[in-house]
């Protein structure tokens, strides 16, 4: 798989060179330099999984950091739980 990246965006490509969309995609800006992403993609047997992808702009202004998580249909659930669980500690502390 490679990958194309500019200031807006990471595009994918697939071992046959055909890109690889998001079905749903959702950003958030959170700061001047940091933007969240969630991105809803299908595998190859079309079953949709989410990236969660953080974009930090670096201090020297060469480019981003991006840190990612994949979370799958089956841990939606507990993750939902256990991210409302630690929110709402965070706001009641």
């Amino acid at each position: 798989m490679a990958y194309e990246n500019n200031e807006n965006s990471e595009k994918r490509y697939d071992n046959n060179g055909r890109k690889m969309e998001s079905i749903y995609s959702k950003r958030i800006r959170a700061g001047k330099r940091r933007t969240y992403f969630f991105d809803v993609r299908a595998t190859r047997g079309n079953d949709y999984y989410l990236t969660i992808t953080e974009s930090r702009k670096r201090f020297d202004d060469n480019g981003y950091d991006r840190h990612k998580v994949f979370l799958y249909k089956e841990d939606f659930n507990k993750f939902v739980k256990a991210l409302s669980e630690a929110v709402d500690y965070v706001k009641t502390e």
